[in-house]
């Protein structure tokens, strides 16, 4: 009888401290990018998913993007392939930063998961040779920044918008890019938004192949970004 008690108390103790650790855990969400990113609302779909997964308490989101911008705007070490200009301009890197570290002040964070929507600007402006090793350098820059070797790294690839479009034209080779640098670590992932920019936008007009998602597409983006981010995190912790 003792021996039953004893083994009652023992399996109480493991499962509170078990429920403990649960309780504590703390996800941190980084979202960056350009126009596509600004204009996606996390509480739409992003954020309730992942609440209900992680507990309310448990999500930490820091979102800060801006639109018609090159990656040289966060990466501190960007070149073009020949010359020197233009010239690096990570300020939007530091306004992202600026409102990471406040959010992660005295905390202990489990995993952290940088979710990443931009390369537009970047195809427009043919500067698709330095954007694998921009990207890869980006990630590089924020896991040093954060101290981390475990950052989580989704990337959105760009949709079909300018797949025949003559005014973006390193699209294609952006798309690639982005692809092969997501299957490139287990802890990296992206989701496929081919499918979002039909159907009827936020201001009630009806849009195809638009370079901008519709407002359904922005509600699914939410969606892929968060169910994508919770399978890395199952996979790699």
């Amino acid at each position: 009888m003792k021996c039953k008690n004893i083994l009652l108390v023992l399996l109480s103790i493991i499962l509170s401290t078990s429920f403990s650790d649960r309780k504590e855990e703390l996800h941190l969400f980084i979202l960056s990018g350009q126009s596509n990113m600004e204009l996606l609302k996390p509480e739409e779909s992003f954020l309730p998913i992942l609440k209900s997964k992680f507990k309310k308490n448990n999500v930490i989101l820091v979102k800060y993007a801006l639109g018609s911008q090159s990656i040289r705007k966060w990466y501190r070490d960007w070149k073009p392939i020949k010359g020197d200009e233009p010239k690096a301009e990570p300020y939007l890197y530091d306004s992202l930063m600026k409102k990471v570290y406040p959010a992660i002040k005295n905390k202990k964070i489990t995993t952290i998961t940088f979710i990443w929507m931009q390369g537009e600007r970047d195809a427009k402006t043919s500067r698709g040779e330095v954007y694998e090793q921009s990207l890869l350098g980006l990630y590089k820059q924020l896991c040093s920044d954060l101290r981390r070797d475990d950052v989580h790294f989704i990337i959105g690839r760009l949709s079909d918008f300018g797949m025949t479009n003559r005014t973006h034209p390193h699209w294609t080779m952006i798309r690639g890019i982005q692809l092969k640098v997501a299957e490139s670590n287990p802890r990296f992932g992206w989701i496929d938004t081919d499918d979002l920019n039909d159907g009827i936008d936020r201001k009630g007009k009806a849009t195809q192949n638009n370079i901008h998602m519709s407002a359904e597409g922005y509600v699914m983006m939410g969606e892929r970004f968060a169910n994508k981010a919770i399978q890395l995190i199952e996979d790699n912790n």
